[in-house]
């Protein structure tokens, strides 16, 4: 399998020409439901299946659940940030570095776990609940040198819950672990 197929398992983010109810619904519904899918891909995996990277030079499974945890524990204060706040600035964070940390590289992913559930269980009451001038609100990004709203957002999010998932899923399958 080519390295950006690996890497990109389901292709990189497309931002919609206009971002519709039912394409935000489809979104919310992608995030909220993301820890039942992950907690079924991974519950059975034995630490050496964890230990395995999903692609060469890549992060391991270990890796990658702890990622998840780290990032969308972050972009669930972005949102409230940008609900509570015009226009915030966010803080970005070196994502490669923090999955380089003890605790992403050697922890059991059960404390990883239990987090994204009660993240995602908040983020989605939340999402549901939120008028479209919400919707609207947006924050600064430094790194990518642009404004986000969260319409935007919430589809990168919804994104990136399958991306992961996929890289997990297909390794799976690679590997033959099914």
């Amino acid at each position: 399998m080519e390295l950006e197929q690996l890497k990109y398992p389901i292709g990189k983010f497309q931002k919609p020409a206009a971002i519709t109810s039912d394409i935000l619904s489809k979104w919310i519904h992608d995030i909220s439901s993301f820890p039942v899918k992950l907690v079924g891909e991974v519950k059975h995996l034995t630490n050496e299946q964890l230990d395995t990277p999903y692609r060469p030079g890549g992060w391991t499974i270990r890796q990658v659940v702890h990622h998840c945890a780290d990032s969308h524990m972050n972009a669930f204060i972005r949102i409230k940030l940008t609900l509570t706040e015009d226009k915030p600035t966010i803080k970005p964070y070196f994502e490669d570095r923090w999955a380089e940390l003890t605790d992403s590289k050697t922890l059991t992913i059960a404390p990883s776990l239990e987090m994204i559930e009660g993240i995602h269980n908040r983020w989605a009451v939340l999402l549901k609940n939120l008028s479209e001038e919400d919707f609207g609100r947006a924050f600064i990004h430094p790194e990518h040198g642009r404004t986000i709203r969260l319409d935007e957002s919430t589809g990168l999010y919804a994104w990136h819950c399958n991306h992961h998932l996929a890289h997990i899923t297909e390794t799976k399958k690679r590997e033959t672990w099914e």
